[in-house]
């Protein structure tokens, strides 16, 4: 065995803190949780915002946009059929990259990604709780709020990742049902003839769409996270991870053509709740009040599948010696990452409740696609620098499928804006510093040691 093949080998087999944690997750219990990760807020939203821009051919845009993401999750399906170690996208990258390259993955993905992510939604559930509770709407009441939302998540969590990806599932079917109800019942009331339109947009107006309605799909890839924590990769992965795309595609399809249908040209002025429009000419006010408490049970549910994924990425750079050993601890009757899913928890609440997440706000979308990027090619260059895993996914047409959803992200970062670049080029400047001081302090105790 060369050098290369032994460094991958070793990368590839799970670490001693991995084979103490419980392999549950089961296809369906991922796949479920990868379409919670996905359908947050914005959902409740996204129809009028795209029909503004693109009007009735809004739709053909959601599935383009639906099968480039594809591209992108096919990338992530690649590798995660024989990585079974946990951290998702941030093992991932440093399968194919290295450590050095894992740690940036981190960094943009667990801090600037999912840590700001949350305590925005933090913030906008406990807007939603201050319509029935106003003392949630400021001060300590708030706080208090943070800490029993976020608190109650982390111990579901530490309790077994069983019960979270239960507790998670529950959540999803939950807020599918206020969906489901507009899209059923709302094509009965469709009129056909709001659905026809005559040619393409502008091109500069169907890349604005695509940038709102990619970041509208993105999120499933969360789900992975607790690689370690997946019953037989090689199969649970592709086969949940493509069904999670496809419910993905058809559920997003079908409400944008329940939404044109119904409401017609008066959709692109529906930017608040279009939704909560159409389930308003359905059922009444009551139509109207279930869809607007979709959208709470929504932001909770991409909450509650969040705690399940972004105490994995800890865990997993606590093991490769990037943060303090002690996150990398498993508890000895769960088997989960307690002092991980406990950190977390108090980060997530420290920033919602002092509002620094609005300076983090800015680096998620720029982020994640960075991230997205480093899967894609990573994907392509472990096809030819290691051998295939026997049972493992392989992605049809050689090479295509990688170089395609690289593409598809160089595109959209594209349309980053300033203000995004500067902030990720300052985590990355200030992730650097941490990354070599924190080397310089091992490699000095190691002297003391000696």
């Amino acid at each position: 065995m060369n050098s290369q093949e032994g460094r991958l080998a070793h990368q590839d087999a799970p670490s001693h803190a991995d084979e103490q944690l419980r392999r549950v997750i089961g296809p369906w219990s991922l796949g479920i949780n990868a379409v919670n990760s996905a359908i947050g807020a914005g959902i409740f939203v996204l129809p009028g915002l795209v029909a503004a821009i693109l009007g009735p051919s809004a739709i053909m845009a959601y599935i383009i946009c639906g099968f480039a993401l594809a591209f992108v999750l096919t990338c992530f399906i690649e590798i995660g059929s024989f990585v079974s170690r946990s951290g998702g996208a941030v093992a991932y990258v440093e399968e194919a990259f290295g450590p050095t390259m894992g740690f940036y993955a981190w960094v943009l993905y667990s801090v600037g990604f999912q840590l700001a992510t949350n305590a925005a939604l933090g913030n906008l559930f406990m807007d939603e709780a201050a319509f029935v509770v106003p003392s949630l709407a400021h001060g300590a009441p708030r706080i208090a709020g943070f800490v029993l939302l976020f608190g109650g998540l982390a111990a579901v969590n530490i309790a077994g990742v069983r019960k979270g990806v239960r507790f998670s599932v529950g959540i999803t079917i939950t807020k599918l049902l206020p969906l489901f109800f507009v899209l059923t019942a709302g094509l009965f009331l469709v009129h056909w003839r709001e659905l026809q339109w005559t040619g393409w947009p502008p091109f500069a107006k169907f890349g604005e769409a695509s940038f709102i309605l990619f970041f509208a799909f993105q999120g499933s890839e969360e789900a992975l996270m607790p690689s370690g924590e997946i019953r037989d990769p090689a199969r649970t992965v592709p086969r949940a991870m493509f069904g999670a795309i496809a419910t993905l595609i058809l559920l997003f399809v079908g409400l944008q053509i329940v939404c044109q249908g119904v409401l017609g040209s008066t959709l692109a002025h529906e930017s608040t709740a279009p939704l909560a429009a159409v389930a308003g000419r359905i059922a009444g006010s009551a139509g109207r009040a279930l869809l607007l408490t979709g959208v709470a049970v929504s932001m909770f549910g991409a909450m509650s599948s969040s705690m399940i994924a972004t105490p994995r990425a800890f865990f997993r750079a606590a093991e490769d010696g990037i943060l303090p050993a002690a996150l990398a601890r498993v508890h000895p009757r769960f088997r989960t990452p307690y002092v991980a899913i406990a950190t977390v928890a108090v980060l997530i609440i420290l920033l919602a409740a002092t509002g620094e997440f609005r300076r983090l706000a800015v680096l998620s979308s720029t982020s994640i696609l960075c991230v997205y990027l480093a899967v894609c090619l990573g994907a392509l260059r472990l096809r030819y620098t290691r051998k295939q895993t026997p049972g493992s996914f392989r992605a049809p047409g050689g090479p295509v499928i990688g170089i395609l959803g690289a593409i598809t992200v160089l595109w959209l970062l594209t349309h980053s804006t300033r203000v995004e670049i500067s902030a990720v080029a300052g985590t990355v400047g200030l992730a650097t510093v941490y990354f070599f001081l924190r080397r310089w302090m091992i490699s000095r105790r190691s002297l003391v040691a000696r």
